[in-house]
């Protein structure tokens, strides 16, 4: 079976999933009697067509950028760690703590990176104990990462309802941080610099973010323990007769994506809440998965897919409000077919776009050698 060139199945394949599954939610927009391209025409203006928009969707994207690393390391270390959402839990629940012990004394300097770094730890607790489940028990990741969803989703519900929540009221959440714990938004760091930029929950961890991507792709790619990550999670077998010892990469790799995760806390907690509350993962640690997936793992890719999804979110909260008839079901739909056709549908597409190259290949070949003959 002909196998896609790289730069095709990074870039080209992805784009080309994108389409058929707009083609095909197209159609099932079309059967429930709505215009697709009204529809596809007032999602991007609601996204990118406004600076209030282009800021919502890329706060929504910087919480898939974290989610969707965290996926990628693990899957490039051989591992599938479905259990980013309990991870960024965690993470943000050792945001909180941080905030509300130290947040009146500390200044802003030192305490932002304190909440970071603890968010980040608390993620990475959380990952390293389905990995050591699966290096040295045997325990199946999927499995584990999964149960420990539920309790890390129970966990915060206890500490809030019992222990966090400010006494006489009924609001399970904590209390308000002080102004240092709270991360400048965006419109105010550049309004810094002089740039006028309307209020939204976009804030400075998008510069986290992207800093986490290129980070991410020099240690995948560029360093000697991403080398011996990589070799594990290709061929684990191959990986121990050279040397590399399979258990550590287990634990280094889920390590390093319940950190990613983990910083999600930064986003959420410190960059708009300002506080700790329930649901502010919101199914962000799945919505990572299919942002990996459609950004093949690589980091550029996932950057790309999660301002993909992020434009969904914040698109389809503006079609659902414009579009008489369309409800915000439809728009869960469309994130649906875009799942299904970068994940499960891509060894469908992939082989047959491999195709289609090869026949173009050919053809330019023979054509070059009439020319030169």
């Amino acid at each position: 079976m002909k196998t896609l060139p790289r730069w095709a199945d990074l870039a080209l394949l992805p784009l080309v999933s994108l389409l058929v599954a707009l083609l095909a939610a197209g159609g099932v927009v079309a059967l429930v009697g709505q215009e697709p391209l009204v529809v596809i025409q007032v999602l991007l203006h609601g996204a990118f067509g406004t600076a209030r928009g282009l800021s919502y969707t890329l706060y929504y994207a910087t919480t898939f950028v974290f989610t969707g690393l965290a996926v990628a390391v693990a899957f490039h270390g051989g591992l599938f760690n479905i259990g980013g959402e309990g991870q960024a839990i965690m993470g943000g629940l050792g945001t909180g703590l941080v905030a509300l012990w130290w947040s009146a004394f500390l200044p802003a300097w030192l305490m932002l990176p304190l909440m970071m770094v603890s968010g980040a730890l608390f993620g990475l607790a959380w990952a390293a104990v389905p990995a050591y489940l699966q290096a040295y028990r045997g325990s199946h990741v999927v499995i584990t990462t999964i149960m420990f969803n539920f309790i890390a989703s129970s966990v915060l519900v206890y500490l809030l309802v019992n222990h966090l929540r400010p006494r006489g009221t009924m609001s399970v959440e904590s209390a308000e941080f002080a102004d240092s714990a709270k991360l400048p938004g965006m419109h105010q760091a550049l309004a810094w610099v002089g740039i006028d930029w309307p209020a939204s929950p976009l804030n400075l961890s998008v510069v986290l973010a992207a800093l986490a991507s290129v980070l991410i792709y020099l240690f995948l790619w560029h360093t000697r323990a991403g080398y011996r990550l990589r070799a594990v999670g290709t061929s684990p077998g191959a990986a121990e007769y050279a040397g590399i010892k399979a258990r550590h990469q287990v634990l280094i790799s889920m390590s390093i994506s319940g950190a990613l995760a983990g910083l999600v806390g930064m986003n959420e907690i410190a960059g708009v809440n300002g506080k700790l509350l329930l649901e502010f993962v919101s199914g962000a640690g799945f919505t990572g998965i299919a942002v990996a997936l459609m950004g093949r793992n690589h980091p550029l890719g996932i950057v790309l897919a999660s301002v993909l999804f992020g434009a969904l979110f914040q698109g389809g909260a503006e079609v659902a409000f414009e579009v008489r008839g369309f409800s915000r079901d439809m728009v869960v739909m469309l994130q649906g077919f875009i799942v299904l056709f970068s994940g499960a549908m891509t060894y469908v597409i992939a082989p047959l776009l491999a195709r289609v190259l090869g026949w173009i290949s050919r053809t330019e070949k023979a054509a070059t050698g009439v020319v030169h003959g």
